[in-house]
């Protein structure tokens, strides 16, 4: 649901009327009066900003000096309602020369109103990207003497900027070498029974891409998920080999996909902003590759004596490994002294946050390291309570670098499902540059599942691109009852 905002008010600190906006006729004229009758003579300005009086709603936010006041008469999204005054303020900044405050407000009370008529209609946020509007709200406001933020200068094209086709993008970009770097970052949520049973597991992941390439490109990206690969297999009248098909749940993307090919296809296409981006965001609940399991062991030898045995197995291949593994096994607060066999990295107590913790640099898959402790408690007189044994947390990320062998070309009109070799590349430790890395053919693991089946890249021109894919899965909440 929208915003739908009835007027909109910027206050200063006395609460005196600087600029205002009325969308709608079903709020009346004394609303900034029961605004600073209620809430700002009552100084409950800092305890919400959401507040309801008789049928009316109002969000307001303090930027500088000044007070930003939202009102609506039905229901609205809170949180859209606060998105367009953080874009609206960036916006009347990149007016101002980076200022925003009550002498910026009086020294620019015509263009403001010449921009609150074309960022909101009848209460509704429209578009609200600086570079957009300044193709045809030319006037220049007036700077503040302190801001040394030179004017920016229009963006070339105008008439493809303000149709919205590719507002995300500026023509005449041109680079030596074309590339696209694409990063599958998921972050695994576990929450195990001390049995080893699953109660709680999802993965929550997002494609990150960085794009050098000139032009105007067209580019589309095939995964491997169920939907999409059943509605191309329709499409193509002949069934699609795939290997496995995940479901993706809540997806979210970036303003430059097509969300109608998306929807009739199922396949990601767009043209893709300059630089670095956040192309998807996406969730994953079902049939979840759990990279490890914790087998905890926690016996109480009367009052004063804890026997550990933690047993942690790696469920992904051989030929992979994890970096930066942290174990935290938690221990009763009166814990005197400790004392540790490992079979694989280090292990000592943290007395800040009650845990023994076991750390392991590299940890290579089907492997089972154990580490055994005996904890000696400080034995004392009060009435003993008896220990609630939080879970055990675990941290780690598992780094993975794959790349194309050879040199994409995509100057064909016809489209074809055929991807070129890759070739992964495992990451030691720090990632360093690609002609760096040392290459060994070894299977990609992600918790979901998710593939890169294709990425291509059209361009007029026909030039060649390199296409670089890396998998990173890490640790969200990862934990296990003891």
């Amino acid at each position: 649901m929208p915003v739908s905002a009835s007027a909109i008010y910027f206050l200063n600190l006395r609460g005196d009327v600087l600029i205002n906006r009325l969308y709608r006729d079903d709020v009346g004229g004394n609303m900034v009066d029961a605004f600073r009758m209620h809430i700002m003579q009552t100084k409950e300005l800092g305890t919400c900003p959401v507040r309801q009086i008789g049928g009316c709603s109002f969000f307001y936010m303090r930027i500088s000096n000044v007070y930003i006041v939202i009102v609506v008469s039905s229901n609205a999204n809170v949180a859209c309602a606060f998105k367009f005054v953080v874009e609206a303020v960036a916006l009347f900044k990149s007016y101002f020369g980076g200022a925003f405050d009550e002498d910026a407000i009086r020294n620019n009370f015509v263009l403001i109103y010449e921009l609150l008529d074309e960022i909101m209609d009848f209460g509704y946020p429209q578009n609200l990207s600086p570079e957009i509007l300044k193709l045809y709200i030319t006037q220049e406001g007036v700077r503040s003497p302190f801001s040394s933020k030179p004017s920016d200068k229009p963006v070339p094209n105008a008439t493809l900027q303000v149709t919205g086709a590719v507002g995300w993008r500026r023509e005449g970009l041109v680079y030596k070498k074309n590339e696209v770097f694409l990063d599958i970052v998921e972050s695994v949520n576990l929450l195990m029974s001390s049995k080893g049973s699953v109660l709680r597991c999802d993965v929550t992941g997002k494609i990150l891409m960085k794009c050098f390439l000139s032009g105007m490109p067209d580019l589309k990206l095939g995964l491997n998920d169920k939907i999409g690969l059943e509605k191309e297999s329709q499409l193509k009248s002949r069934p699609t080999k795939s290997g496995k098909t995940i479901e993706l749940d809540d997806v979210t993307f970036h303003q430059c996909v097509n969300l109608t090919r998306f929807n009739s296809e199922k396949t990601v296409s767009f043209v893709p902003p300059d630089g670095e981006f956040e192309l998807m965001k996406y969730r994953i609940t079902e049939g979840v590759n759990l990279p490890f399991r914790v087998l905890p062991t926690i016996k109480e030898l009367g009052r004063t004596r804890i026997e550990v045995n933690v047993k942690v197995k790696s469920v992904f291949g051989a030929k992979m490994f994890a970096l930066g593994v942290v174990i935290k096994i938690p221990v009763p607060k009166q814990t005197a002294k400790t004392s540790f066999q490992v079979t694989s990295g280090r292990a000592k107590y943290n007395a800040a946050i009650d845990c023994l913790v076991w750390k392991i640099r590299k940890f290579p898959g089907q492997t089972e390291p154990t580490m055994s402790a005996e904890v000696e408690l400080i034995s004392t007189m009060a009435e003993k309570k008896s220990w609630t044994r939080p879970p055990i947390q675990m941290e780690f990320q598992c780094i993975m670098h794959c790349r194309s062998l050879v040199n994409f070309i995509h100057n064909s009109a016809s489209e074809t499902t055929s991807c070129p070799p890759l070739c992964v590349i495992v990451v030691l430790h720090l990632l360093p540059k690609p002609d760096e890395l040392d290459e060994e053919l070894v299977p990609m693991f992600t918790a979901s599942g998710l593939r890169v089946r294709f990425l291509k890249v059209w361009e007029k021109s026909g030039y060649n691109t390199v296409e670089w894919v890396r998998y990173i899965t890490k640790a969200g909440s990862y934990e296990v009852r003891c």
